[in-house]
């Protein structure tokens, strides 16, 4: 509100603020509840979540709901919302093999150990209009979660771990994995320390991590399709609960305190290796909730931004991680809102001079 350039601006702000609320509460059906956008819109509360750096689904479905269903926005509110709040320390290492799945897939392998999951996903489906659900109740709900339990086996040996693909190409040597002396350091914090160029894999990660999802899919599609060389195959993507293992205060040992539902993907590209021997190079990506579209962009521009020799935007690491955080670029945006009245009329009182200088030089000719 300090950047208000007329005098009872304050005023017209605040009023702006409560047609908006009122916008929200248009029409005369029932109030959305955090809980219905938390239970029945949970990839967007997912993205939201992702974008927003903060594993919290209570927070983002309200962002969600405050922002009307503008992910940016809500995922801003979110973001703010956790630099708000203290660091008590970080998190142990993880591995999903330890995940619980409910998804797994892989294009490069028809049959994988352990088995490919389906999983909850509407990839096989035809995007028609299911007209159903206008007419969607309770009692309708209720038959159909009773159809599908009734076809459940009455028990079933799921394994407690499940072994990663690419083990089958590391095992073979088939699989460049050469690390860069930086990649073995303790990871920055990207949240406390600012990046700098070029940044280590661990720093381009983070911040790809809570990428926006459109931005990053962008850059990817642009190198799949022929701006670069990277037209990868998917060698795993895992949608499950990781557990969250931190020190335990008292005795530092490792203690799970929850888990948290994430997206891996892993995708492989020819690469020739740094002894000159053609390898596969592994890019990787990994974000907040189920988000297949991020997770896969972000293993694709992990492996782009590695390039050794960049050709294309998608190669180039300060273009890539500087372009597509959704919050710092809608920030910079919607900044174009606010008052600019004495940078245009300069730019009009330089342009108005430019025009009589040109005029009085064509009429001297």
């Amino acid at each position: 509100m300090g950047y208000v350039a007329v005098k009872g601006g304050t005023e017209a702000i605040e009023n702006a603020c409560r047609q908006f609320a009122l916008e929200r509460m248009r029409g005369d059906s029932a109030p959305l509840g955090v809980d219905q956008v938390k239970d029945q819109l949970y990839l967007a509360v997912d993205r939201v979540m992702g974008e927003g750096g903060l594993y919290a689904p209570d927070l983002a479905a309200l962002a969600f709901k405050q922002a009307a269903g503008d992910t940016f926005e809500a995922s801003f509110m979110l973001r703010a919302f956790r630099a708000t709040q203290p660091r008590h320390g970080y998190g142990l290492p993880a591995t999903t093999e330890k995940m619980r799945i409910i998804r797994r897939i892989s294009s490069a392998f028809k049959d994988i150990p352990g088995g490919q999951i389906l999983g909850p996903t509407s990839d096989y489906t035809l995007r028609l209009l299911d007209f159903d659900l206008l007419a969607d109740d309770a009692a309708r709900r209720t038959v159909f979660k009773e159809r599908i339990f009734s076809l459940l086996p009455e028990r079933a040996d799921i394994p407690e771990s499940f072994p990663r693909v690419i083990d089958i190409l590391r095992q073979e040597g088939l699989l460049d994995e050469v690390h860069r002396p930086e990649e073995r350091q303790t990871p920055p914090d990207i949240t406390r320390q600012s990046l700098t160029f070029p940044a280590p894999r661990t720093a381009g990660l983070q911040a790809m991590a809570r990428g926006e999802t459109g931005g990053m899919l962008l850059l990817a599609y642009s190198s799949m399709r022929g701006y670069g060389n990277i037209h990868p195959t998917l060698g795993e993507l895992r949608v499950g609960y990781l557990p969250l293992v931190i020190p335990h205060p008292d005795n530092g040992e490792p203690y799970t305190v929850g888990e948290v539902k994430v997206t891996e993907a892993e995708v492989l590209a020819r690469f020739e290796g740094q002894d000159g021997m053609p390898r596969f190079s592994l890019g990787y990506g990994i974000c907040f909730g189920q988000n297949e579209i991020k997770a896969i962009s972000m293993a694709v521009l992990d492996r782009c931004t590695r390039a050794p020799r960049p050709s294309c935007p998608a190669e180039d690491q300060e273009f890539v991680l500087y372009h597509t955080d959704g919050i710092e670029a809608m920030g910079f945006c919607n900044h174009w809102k606010l008052p600019h009245y004495v940078d245009f009329l300069s730019d009009l009182d330089r342009l108005r001079k430019a025009q009589e200088i040109a005029r009085k030089e064509g009429e001297s000719c």
